[in-house]
């Protein structure tokens, strides 16, 4: 396949927005950061405000109501008290950032889905997105009362509840809310109608009583990676919200996305594919080195362990503040079944001390920037470049300051390479992603 490269566009930029104190378990500790931002809904507004002053495109809240996965003793969840709930906040506070909140096709029904994100849309003036994706863990399922379905059932009721939705958006004519008070007129009601939908997994008589936003309604999201992710968002998504650690990886993806949209009968620039990046930005590489191990505290033992097995070499946590050994690099082979081997070798062949390797974040789940903000513009120019991507969703270490370094340090260098926007273009999370006008099903699919 031809490589699809985006020279001369511009990236796309949004924010992970989880519990509020940041990526790091050890965040919520770090001077400077209020122990209660878990469940401050101001807080929440600020780190927003904070992103819509570097002319980010789109929050990114992820959900997982399922187990407490943290050590709750001494770590935080990772997720937001309620996605639509801190949405609804960050909009009154906000004005052009787009509001992208999880929600899962697997539990929740049809029209509650559809009523609250519409409704978030008519509120933010036309900036919601939905993320609709499928829930794999027993320990959601469990929440639910519940076991977790087939990936058949899965991702067949995925494909039913998403049609339903985008019916369900559609129900309210895009000219049916006349309001007019000297005629007494409110809505054409010939236009405001049920959609009567019914499928093997999900139904709905409708209509919904939400008429359109800015932006007609909102757009459509999907997170993963496998075969049925591919179809699932080449048919219905403007973005997928990716992770991928090579630029080989991440290109495949999203190669992989633009052929399922074209399968579908789609201009394949209609998906975009956007990988997260986890950001530790100081002025040097050993400040920020230092502000991980900070952050890490005691975890880093534990971790030592999973690198051994990358590498294929022991590991004596005794010895966490010294270099391999040349032995040990000799002997080292990067693990095939994971794909942050070949980095972790890489940084331990610098020269760099057991701990210093765990600080670079070789075993997090995207790729980490540590180190001064030109470090992240080169990994997102060289990705970008690469037809690896089409923008980014950024996972600061810690909220309360990463955020506003991201913004000075990474978005002005950016900016002057001409990579990214210098002002927001519109005021909808369409125009911002280039998605097309779509109101109710597209007829395409």
């Amino acid at each position: 396949m031809n490589q699809i490269s985006n020279i001369g566009n511009k990236m796309l930029i949004g924010l992970h927005l989880g519990n509020g104190y940041g990526s790091q378990p050890g965040a919520w500790r770090m001077p400077g950061v209020d122990p209660q931002s878990y469940t401050s809904f101001d807080a929440r507004v600020k780190q927003a405000q904070a992103a819509e002053r570097g002319k980010f495109h789109f929050l990114f809240l992820p959900d997982g109501p399922g187990a407490v996965l943290a050590d709750i003793a001494t770590e935080s969840p990772a997720f937001n008290l309620d996605v639509m709930m801190t949405l609804a906040a960050v909009a009154r506070e906000t004005n052009r950032i787009g509001l992208v909140a999880t929600g899962s096709t697997t539990f929740n029904e049809p029209f509650n889905l559809a009523r609250q994100f519409k409704a978030l849309d008519v509120m933010s003036h036309g900036r919601a997105g939905w993320n609709a994706i499928t829930s794999s863990g027993e320990d959601v399922a469990a929440n639910y009362g519940k076991k977790i379905p087939s990936s058949e059932d899965r991702y067949g009721r995925a494909h039913e509840v998403v049609q339903l939705i985008q019916a369900l958006w559609g129900s309210w004519g895009k000219d049916a809310w006349v309001h007019d008070q000297q005629s007494g007129h409110f809505a054409r009601k010939d236009q405001i109608l049920p959609i009567n939908l019914q499928g093997k997994y999900a139904g709905s008589r409708g209509p919904l009583y939400i008429p359109p936003s800015e932006q007609g309604q909102p757009v459509i999201f999907h997170a993963g990676g496998s075969p049925n992710a591919h179809e699932l968002a080449g048919r219905f998504a403007n973005a997928v919200i990716g992770a991928a650690f090579t630029i080989d990886d991440a290109r495949a993806q999203r190669n992989a996305f633009r052929e399922a949209a074209k399968s579908y009968g789609r201009n394949p620039d209609e998906i975009k594919y956007i990988p997260g990046l986890m950001t530790t930005i100081a002025k040097d590489r050993r400040t920020a080195l230092n502000r991980r191990i900070q952050l890490a505290g005691e975890s880093f033992a534990q971790r030592a362990g999973y690198l051994q097995q990358m590498l294929g070499i022991p590991i004596d946590v005794r010895r966490m503040d010294e270099p391999f050994s040349k032995e040990q690099l000799a002997d080292a082979r990067p693990s095939r079944y994971d794909p942050r081997s070949p980095h972790a070798l890489k940084i331990a062949k610098e020269g760099w001390s057991l701990r210093d390797i765990l600080a670079h974040g070789v075993i997090d789940y995207h790729p980490v920037i540590v180190g001064p903000g030109i470090e992240a513009a080169d990994h997102m120019q060289a990705w970008f470049e690469a037809g690896a991507a089409d923008g980014f969703w950024i996972s600061p270490d810690v909220n309360a300051d990463g955020i506003d370094a991201f913004v000075d340090e990474v978005v002005p260098i950016l900016q002057q390479r001409g990579l990214f926007h210098q002002e927001y273009e519109g005021k909808t999370l369409r125009n911002h992603l280039g998605a097309p006008d779509q109101y109710g099903i597209d007829p395409r699919v």
